[in-house]
């Protein structure tokens, strides 16, 4: 079964993470592209993949062959806009960060409940091969119990983030959000958060945030660690678990937006495949005491498996990729981040 479904917005998210997955399924058929302007010229390849366009969104909601909507808009947008979509009577997947607010995301959820619909943010770094390894590590159980988790997504960006702006132009909205969903994936809500959000290189308060170091904590036992900075010059590990039977240290990002900036799609072999070099160590003690350390290969990442997911829920009836809770504790650790001064500890409530 095919089904149809349009974009508002036709940045670089929509034509860089999500077109060149969707493109490819066969499945799922984009109908329509709703932006405030349309370039010919950028538009132009697109249109002769059959998909229309239009300046009006109001007329691509109307359209009773389209069953649910991607929104690719400015953070500021998308509450208002996935409302918007919801009460059309369709689904909904939106960019991260989901919205702005515990309460407009709690909002957006109850009110797709009320219409039929599905809503769910766009975690597609959960098919970061970097993550996946990891995961695969954590859930084979050979590490033991698992007692601290570090995710790293460092670049050597000095200079970029020093003027005063919103927080979501910062890098705790643009990358906290990811590490924070693929933890609370992996190991569920956390009991509290320790922050450390700041910019580090000047000391304008309203400066938008190029470092953050944030805790979660589960329990006595396990301390998960997520962390950016934009000011570094050598590679750190982008991830480094630590379990009572071993450890496991991961260099080297996801291979994926690197094809895609230089213009190697999906479809190209090889594509977001690791290099060997960078396949992470596992070093860990087995149940006759004998110390193994070997490489595990990095498994291919795939943001497309997000719209298979999606696809599953809405036609299948599957349970959704992000639950609910997920998706309102991420926001909520978001939102109490840039609520009290850092560095700071929240306790989390039930939801």
């Amino acid at each position: 079964m095919t089904i149809k479904m349009g974009f508002i917005g036709f940045g670089k998210s929509a034509t860089r993470y999500h077109l060149p997955y969707v493109l490819l399924r066969d499945n799922i058929q984009v109908k329509t592209i709703a932006n405030l302007f349309l370039d010919e010229d950028a538009i132009a390849p697109y249109r002769a993949k059959g998909i229309g366009f239009t300046t009006d969104t109001a007329e691509m909601l109307a359209d009773p062959e389209i069953s649910f909507v991607t929104i690719c808009t400015p953070p500021s947008t998308h509450y208002a806009l996935a409302k918007q979509v919801i009460e059309a009577g369709k689904s909904v997947v939106v960019e991260k960060p989901f919205c702005d607010s515990v309460e407009h995301a709690k909002e957006l959820f109850a009110l797709a409940r009320e219409h039929g619909v599905t809503v769910s943010p766009y975690q597609n770094r959960r098919f970061d091969g970097d993550y996946l390894a990891v995961k695969q590590v954590v859930e084979q159980g050979f590490l033991g119990d698992i007692l601290e988790v570090e995710s790293h997504i460092d670049y050597y960006r000095p200079g970029t983030t020093g003027k005063p702006g919103p927080k979501e132009t910062g890098a705790f909205y643009g990358l906290g959000i990811h590490q924070m969903d693929r933890m609370i994936a992996l190991f569920g809500r956390p009991d509290c958060v320790a922050y450390d959000i700041r910019n580090n290189e000047t000391d304008i308060s309203e400066a938008a945030d190029n470092y953050f170091d944030v805790d979660l904590h589960y329990g006595n036992q396990l301390k998960v660690k997520v962390k950016t900075n934009y000011v570094v010059a050598s590679d750190y590990p982008r991830f480094i678990v630590h379990g009572t039977h071993g450890s496991f240290i991961k260099y080297g990002e996801d291979q994926q937006e690197n094809d895609l900036k230089a213009g190697i799609m999906p479809e190209a072999a090889g594509f977001g495949e690791d290099s060997p070099m960078l396949y992470g160590i596992a070093k860990y003690q087995n149940a006759n005491g004998d110390w193994i350390e070997k490489q595990i290969k990095t498994p291919i990442g795939d943001y497309g498996r997000f719209y298979d997911a999606f696809y599953e829920t809405l036609v299948n009836g599957a349970a959704p990729l992000v639950t609910e809770e997920q998706a309102v504790t991420a926001i909520e650790i978001l939102e109490k981040g840039f609520a009290a001064e850092s560095p700071s500890v929240v306790y989390l409530e039930n939801l």
